[in-house]
């Protein structure tokens, strides 16, 4: 089994972070805010040790909570901000968000160049990359016979997997399985597909075990559970205690996470909040993240320092830039957001 740290996935929706939460300080040291375990222990330390920059790091459990607090208080208080894709995207439109100067940050040039063309952002001009991945199916080989390949797979699953079938329950992936399974965008806004979608997954909470977002890879080591809706990163805590846990990008497609550094327009530190992303995006900083929490980073040099231990052991740890681009980019899909919710809400609530 291999040793690494256990991260609290940042998602859109789900509670995954276990630590203190705090307000932003009212003096002037740099403030960065990320999910608990989401970089390196002594990486706050480390920088200002490295450049005479006082910081300190405070966090966040969810992209919601610390969207409430950025908006009330139009960002001041933080200057290096860690959030999902579309909320970066959300401050962006908000004019909250300091436009990324490329001369102060010439590590810029260790993303890979699909990096740069993300949807939300091309050339990154507002947020830059810190991981990316996607979603798919995690599943015990020695227990699912013959190998899921599709997300039907996982909504009407096989007699033999029924009640042992284990859905992420944030609004934006559940969704997302249920479009993805009748060939629907991602960000699929019309209203009829996204009745026809809550009516599926109504239906299929009569095969579930539960809505997990946080213990669903515990479920399928201990058995409890054989087929898992799964974040890749996750899937890999799974396979590292048990080798017979596989993972497959369903034959519908997929979405692509990013999680992203964005720099507050409020912020007073803002030299200072440039020098830490630049230092976040070095390659052997950087690469901590993909040695340890087992997702994807956009860092070329990183990703190619990996070892053949995690690299043979975590197979979709070496999917590729393009076949994360040939997926579909979680956007901010504005008002239908609220819809989005409305029906997540009657699924889980109908019996």
């Amino acid at each position: 089994m291999m040793s690494f740290s256990n991260p609290f996935r940042p998602v859109a929706g789900a509670v995954l972070a276990v630590g203190l939460t705090l307000a932003g300080p009212a003096h002037a040291d740099l403030v960065i805010s990320n999910w608990d375990g989401y970089m390196a222990p002594d990486a706050v330390e480390s920088f200002s040790a490295a450049t005479g920059e006082p910081a300190e790091m405070v966090v966040h459990a969810t992209n919601e909570e610390i969207m409430g607090k950025l908006i009330a208080s139009g960002g001041a208080g933080y200057d290096v901000v860690f959030v999902s894709s579309p909320f970066a995207e959300v401050l962006n439109n908000l004019g909250l968000l300091e436009p990324i100067d490329p001369q102060k940050v010439p590590n810029l040039v260790n993303l890979y160049p699909e990096a740069m063309e993300l949807s939300h952002d091309p050339g990154n001009t507002f947020s830059v990359p810190y991981a990316w991945g996607t979603t798919g199916l995690c599943y015990r080989s020695d227990l699912v016979d013959p190998a899921p390949t599709s997300w039907n797979d996982l909504l009407h699953p096989a007699a033999a997997q029924a009640g042992k079938v284990t859905l992420l329950g944030t609004d934006r992936w559940l969704l997302a399985a249920g479009f993805l399974a009748h060939g629907y965008s991602v960000n699929e806004t019309d209203q009829a597909k996204l009745d026809e979608v809550e009516a599926d997954l109504i239906e299929a909470k009569k095969t579930m075990l539960a809505f997990d977002d946080t213990t669903f890879y515990a479920k399928l080591v201990s058995g409890e559970a054989t087929l898992v809706h799964a974040w890749d990163g996750w899937c890999n805590y799974g396979i590292a205690e048990n080798g017979d846990i596989k993972f497959v990008v369903p034959s519908e497609g997929s979405d692509l996470w990013v999680d992203t550094m964005v720099v507050m327009k409020a912020s007073e530190n803002k030299d200072a909040a440039f020098a830490f992303i630049n230092y976040i995006l070095d390659a052997g900083n950087h690469a901590w993240a993909a040695e340890n929490i087992l997702y994807k980073v956009p860092n070329k040099p990183a990703m190619e320092s990996l070892s053949e231990d995690v690299t043979g052991a975590f197979p979709n740890m070496a999917m590729s830039p393009a076949d994360l681009l040939a997926l579909e980019q979680l956007r901010d899909v504005g008002e239908a957001s609220r819809a989005y919710a409305k029906a997540v809400s009657a699924i889980k609530a109908a019996q």
